[in-house]
């Protein structure tokens, strides 16, 4: 075995990012993801304003290392053909809102009565249950439904989204947890069986230190920008230089070296600041003093410094400076070659396995560019390989 999930195939019919995003992370452990299309191919492929060739950005970062079946699945035809391949892979991934599956005659219902080992896995913005469950809804509006954009920001921004797609990032990460756990289940039971997830619950869930202390104190938890409650000092400070750097002295130890470092005789002398309650208390004392001495220096002076005294901190890096960083280079990028879009780099997956490691073994996939190759690898009649082909020159 050269790949973790080498020999699993995965029926892939999402769209956009939260179920693409997971279902690359299938495919980065070595799973065949067949990406399955309607002829006018994923909306992600439109969305946004930077393309490489015929391609936005956001759907060559999410569709590597899979493979492109286009299939009409509001004809009588498509849905026969889903139906016939569902029945020879190991996986069926969609992030459809309730119902929709259902009317595409790909629900789990239809597709595990004739594949019992199917493991399918879906998600959705509120659920298949409930009364938000056919509302539709994006990470925006999870962001804001969930509470954590009433965490995000301080009391001068208000609510705040998180600068990433959070909701979009953290439901395909877990819901690959939970395809991974279904099939060591089908391991031992030899049955499938469903997953499910919405992107509420799996943003809900993920804010766990922030909902323990609603359930402990019954107090709704406030915006505290970069902030912590229970640390300080724990926040950014401007240099002179108008740069950023993030610290954290989370001990009385590291307390004492920060202060050191940066020259806060003051604060250092201050018998009120010498415990981790008392900075707790005097966080405003805490946060002047140190605001006061990284103003006086640029940022580099204080890299040299804070890196000397081995203090706890990071300068507010920008994308250029994360990516010529030659580590990162090495480990975390990756140029593919496509057909259309050329040359251009990704991130690789970061999960290191020593004996079947993650690889990007193709370029995200044309629209329909495997449609024929699939078909018949399935063993489907000569005429649906012909209909699919033709759907996808927009011939039909």
């Amino acid at each position: 075995m050269s790949s973790a999930l080498e020999g699993t195939k995965v029926l892939d019919f999402t769209q956009m990012m939260n179920g693409p995003f997971g279902t690359m992370l299938l495919a980065d452990f070595g799973a065949d993801v067949i990406k399955v299309e309607p002829p006018a191919g994923d909306t992600m492929r439109l969305t946004g304003e930077t393309f490489l060739g015929d391609d936005a950005v956001y759907f060559l970062t999410l569709n590597r290392n899979k493979r492109s079946v286009v299939l009409d699945l509001t004809a009588p035809e498509g849905q026969h053909t889903a139906q016939e391949m569902a029945k020879q892979v190991d996986i069926v991934v969609e992030n459809f809102r309730p119902g929709i599956a259902e009317k595409l005659g790909i629900s789990y219902e239809k597709l595990s009565s004739a594949n019992p080992r199917l493991i399918y896995c879906s998600t959705s913005a509120f659920g298949r249950t409930g009364a938000d469950s056919i509302r539709p809804g994006m990470d925006p509006v999870v962001q804001a439904m969930s509470g954590i954009m009433q965490l995000t920001g301080d009391e001068q921004t208000g609510p705040l989204k998180t600068g990433m797609p959070y909701a979009d990032l953290i439901t395909p990460l877990l819901s690959t947890i939970g395809v991974l756990a279904a099939i060591q289940s089908r391991n031992v039971t030899g049955r499938g069986q469903r997953v499910d997830l919405s992107m509420l619950d799996a943003t809900i869930f993920s804010m766990i230190p922030r909902d323990a202390y609603y359930f402990a104190t019954g107090e709704t938890p406030g915006r505290i920008g970069n902030a912590h409650w229970q640390i300080v000092p724990y926040n950014t400070y401007r240099t002179s230089d108008d740069r950023h750097v993030m610290v954290i002295a989370h001990t009385d130890k590291f307390w004492r070296v920060l202060a050191a470092a940066v020259g806060a005789e003051a604060l250092l002398a201050d018998e009120r600041l010498k415990t981790k309650d008392g900075r707790l208390a005097h966080r405003d004392i805490v946060d002047a003093g140190l605001a006061e001495a990284f103003a006086k220096q640029p940022l580099a002076h204080w890299n040299e410094k804070l890196l000397e005294a081995q203090a706890m901190f990071s300068p507010v890096l920008n994308f250029q400076e994360v990516f010529e960083d030659p580590r990162v280079q090495r480990d975390l990028v990756e140029e593919l070659d496509h057909p259309t879009a050329g040359k251009f780099k990704v991130v690789t997956n970061p999960i290191r396995l020593s004996e079947t490691p993650t690889s990007i073994r193709r370029p995200p996939p044309t629209i329909g560019q495997h449609t024929d190759e699939i078909l018949r690898e399935f063993g489907l009649a000569a005429k649906d390989a012909e209909q699919a082909a033709a759907a996808t020159l927009g011939t039909e």
